[in-house]
């Protein structure tokens, strides 16, 4: 039996980790930490609250004493690590609440898994969810790779590449047993409704203005989030300890393409004549710091270990759309607040 720790897990991405380990891991006890923050939401998880190997703990990872406490308690074995403050803006308003979450949280998850393995590391392992924000802007050309320099722009991504570098370090000094992934922009049902994708999705159907950056130029690269979630499963229990690996989509579009996309599906779903929300794009002033370009490089996993995205764009945009449009009740309850008055039935 083993005991898993996710942290993050009723967030967006935490949410199809968790959901993912739950159902195929059942002799698995997987116990979901999270905060309940604004995005943190245990609507996301109805359908396995009630599993017997599902387990919820209501803390912060700031909270030393408790994390030390809960890993005395639990003896976890392993650690996926996705608990994070991650909206760029956010970062740019109130850039402490992402140094005490991402910095000061991680090396307090890091000191009590040293605390308590006590270098007996065999069949443990630390295993850091991180973002490629890290590498700071590319041009036209190239990819991020696992050896891309660091040089994060915001304060969100120099939090989250001090978080990595932690990570490492206490690889390198304790011999913590960690892996590390740097991923992609995710998309995908449960995601909270500030992120590009959601947002335009709930302000087309409103009819509600669509904010673009500047002139829309920049490029993502887009990854459907239960792609992600295989690739999080295939790394904490196959990944060479110690190792890196960039988790990517190979989809890369500009803001301004993927937004015409997303209008021209909606307007068809909705019933629209094709373009009628094309009125709805506003340019506004461009973001503080605003990379151009991110594109991942993920031939490692893929080489290593044989992973590759399975979901190509179009196919996951469709079924985002789908899923947001089926699920009117879960995205008001966001956007009304709502959803922090749920409480699940499992105690």
């Amino acid at each position: 039996m083993k005991k898993i720790l996710i942290t993050g897990g009723a967030g967006f991405i935490g949410s199809h980790v968790v959901r993912l380990f739950v159902q195929k891991y059942p002799f698995y006890e997987i116990y979901n930490l999270d905060k309940l923050t604004y995005a943190g939401n245990l609507e996301n998880l109805k359908d396995v609250e009630n599993a017997p190997n599902y387990h919820f703990i209501k803390a912060d990872i700031v909270d030393s004493d408790l994390m030390l406490e809960l890993f005395k308690k639990h003896q976890f074995d392993g650690v996926l690590h996705l608990a994070a403050e991650s909206h760029v803006d956010r970062s740019i308003e109130n850039p402490m609440e992402f140094i005490y979450t991402n910095v000061v949280g991680t090396v307090n998850l890091l000191n009590s898994a040293r605390a308590i393995w006590k270098d007996q590391y065999q069949g443990k392992r630390f295993y850091h969810i991180s973002t490629d924000e890290v590498y700071g802007s590319l041009s036209e050309e190239g990819l991020f790779t696992e050896t891309t320099p660091y040089d994060p722009h915001s304060p969100y991504s120099a939090s989250k590449a001090a978080s990595d570098h932690f990570v490492r370090a206490y690889h390198d000094t304790y011999g913590l047993p960690v892996v590390i992934s740097n991923c992609s922009n995710n998309y995908g049902p449960n995601q909270f409704p500030e992120k590009l994708i959601p947002l335009f999705i709930h302000n087309i159907k409103n009819n509600k203005a669509l904010p673009v950056y500047g002139k829309g130029i920049n490029v993502r690269d887009w990854l459907y989030v239960e792609d992600h979630a295989k690739a999080i499963d295939l790394l904490f229990h196959q990944a060479k300890v110690g190792e890196t690996y960039n988790i990517g989509g190979n989809n890369e579009w500009r803001n301004i393409d993927l937004i015409k996309q997303l209008i021209a599906i909606m307007d068809r779903k909705l019933g629209r004549p094709e373009g009628t929300s094309l009125s709805l794009i506003t340019f506004v002033t461009d973001r503080a710091g605003h990379d151009l370009r991110y594109a991942i490089d993920a031939s490692k996993i893929k080489n290593d270990l044989g992973w590759e995205p399975t979901i190509q764009f179009i196919e996951g945009f469709e079924k985002t759309i789908d899923w947001y449009l089926e699920n009117e009740e879960w995205l008001n309850n966001i956007v009304s607040g709502e959803y922090k008055n749920y409480v699940p039935s499992h105690p």
